[in-house]
Order: structure tokens, then sequence, then C-alpha cells
């Protein structure tokens, strides 16, 4: 049983919180069942075995799930099985922005390309904003990964979401945080 006592959590706030291993979809489903507003951001998959192909979703980033949680629902969600522990810095739970979230959530829904997700050190690239086709209106950064340009969206403690961008998608500005 994880050890979960919040110490001065703010109002409410989104962490990311570390599953049993493949007990996302298990875990988003016991969240639901408690009312614990929460983010399991999925892709799609082909599996393929000797017989057949199969569409399947997968987590994009294995063994965790966001929640939004109160310092009350802290401990709520602590006692929800297949929860392990709440992603920490210093002893305390990360708290991760709620634009990042927002952001992580329009690019996995929107990307036309597959969303990877990076623990690397990527070094920072030029601010863009997305101006045509799906997801038109995200932030992010231009880097260049793996010989593609791709925009890249930092997620506090977890590392950063990319995918491909078409470079006449874009359009550069000068991001204020």
């Amino acid at each position: 049983m994880p050890t979960c006592t919040p110490k001065r959590l703010p109002a409410k706030a989104w962490y990311a919180v570390y599953t049993a291993s493949r007990a996302e979809k298990k875990v988003k489903e016991r969240l639901d069942q408690h009312s614990i507003e929460n983010y399991l951001p999925l892709q799609v998959s082909i599996r393929r075995w000797s017989d057949r192909k199969k569409r399947v979703e997968l987590p994009l980033i294995r063994g965790y799930i966001f929640v939004h949680v109160t310092a009350q629902q802290y401990a709520q969600t602590c006692n929800i099985p297949g929860v392990v522990s709440f992603l920490k810095e210093g002893g305390k739970p990360a708290p991760i922005p709620d634009w990042q979230i927002n952001t992580l959530r329009v690019m996995n829904e929107g990307a036309e390309s597959v969303v990877e997700v990076s623990t690397e050190e990527i070094p920072t690239g030029t601010y863009v904003r997305v101006v045509s086709g799906k997801l038109a209106g995200l932030e992010g950064e231009l880097v260049e990964h793996k010989g593609k340009h791709k925009v890249l969206i930092r997620i506090d403690h977890l590392g950063c979401a990319l995918t491909d961008i078409a470079s006449s998608c874009i359009e550069r500005y000068y991001h204020k945080k």
C-alpha cells in the first residue's frame, strides 16, 4: 500500500500517478467510478499476430495516468487498486501545470502522425504556433529529432511529447510563460 500523506497541496492540480504494470486502463475505470477527474492519453496501434491483425489502444505514457485532484481526493486516489504512487519531486507530489495537460490532450487527439514520448534531454528550440491542420492553435517548440522536424511540448517531471509537423503548418512566435 502506498504512503499517501499530502503536505500542502494546491486547491486542485494535475498530477502524474504511477500505476501497476499494464494497469492504466483498469485504474482509469476505477478513478471514473470514484468520480476522480483523470486523463489517460491513448494511441491506436496495429498489433500483428501470425494469423491476424488487431487495432488496440495503448497508453501514450506507459505506467502513468494523470489525475486532477484536491488534497482530499489525493488520499482517496492512493487507495485505488492499481495505483502505486504519485510522481514526486523532493518528497512531495509534483504538480503539472494545467496548460501542459491541455496541450498534451490537443496534441494526442489531433496529431496526424504518432506522438512520441521522450525522456531524453532535447535542447530548447524555436517556439512555434501551428496555424493550419488538426493541430491549429497548438503552441510548442520546433525541434529536429531523429532527422525529422517535430513540434515538442514539455511535461514537467515526465519529459516531452513530440509529433511530426510540416513546416508549412507553423509560424514562429515569441514565447511568454
